[in-house]
């Protein structure tokens, strides 16, 4: 489980796309704290370190993951949002993020209001539903809050603190980024649907 709090940004070092994806991901963590086999989310995607050295972590990207993401795009030198997994007694400052990517979102639109920038975002029809004004949604692994729904777009403001310490002073319209849905808003429908 995470929190949608990005912890630090990581940079593509080597991508292989041979059967499935494998990655070499730089990164700022202490890599001697970090176990083999431990989740870090990498533009919101659990995956699993495979391999590490003293600056870098590897990890393999299944071909279900990847038709399901935006991680087919990757490239060496891309920067890429971390998050490490919580552990027992860290503050949950974001929502609850699962690392299961539900689908792709394409930012449509971005405007400069005061300091902050509004992104507009455009959802996968299926996925619409569960995006509600004031919830939250994690965009490649950042927690954000819905500022307006209308149909399948949706926005939020994004603060300087957050695209400085994020990818996101990188993103821009056109760019595709990876939407979980809350899971509570998840279950909630699922409760709706439930006949009986």
């Amino acid at each position: 489980m995470f929190t949608g709090l990005i912890t630090d940004i990581g940079t593509l070092r080597g991508v292989d796309h041979r059967g499935d994806l494998h990655a070499r991901i730089g990164t700022g963590y202490d890599m001697a704290t970090v176990e083999i086999g431990a989740s870090i989310a990498c533009d919101g995607v659990c995956l699993t370190v495979t391999a590490k050295g003293d600056d870098w972590f590897e990890v393999d990207i299944s071909a279900e993951t990847v038709s399901k993401t935006t991680l087919g795009d990757w490239a060496e030198g891309k920067r890429v949002n971390l998050e490490r997994s919580l552990r027992v007694g860290d503050e949950l400052g974001g929502h609850i993020v699962s690392g299961h990517v539900d689908g792709v979102a394409e930012i449509v639109a971005t405007e400069d209001e005061g300091e902050s920038t509004r992104f507009t975002f455009r959802a996968p029809e299926s996925l619409a539903r569960f995006i509600a004004p004031k919830g939250s949604v994690a965009l490649n692994g950042t927690s954000l809050t819905v500022n307006e729904v209308e149909g399948a777009t949706f926005g939020v403001n994004i603060i300087p603190h957050t695209k400085e310490m994020t990818t996101w002073g990188d993103a821009g319209a056109g760019d595709w980024v990876n939407l979980e849905i809350d899971t509570l808003a998840r279950y909630v429908a699922r409760l709706q649907d439930w006949p009986g």
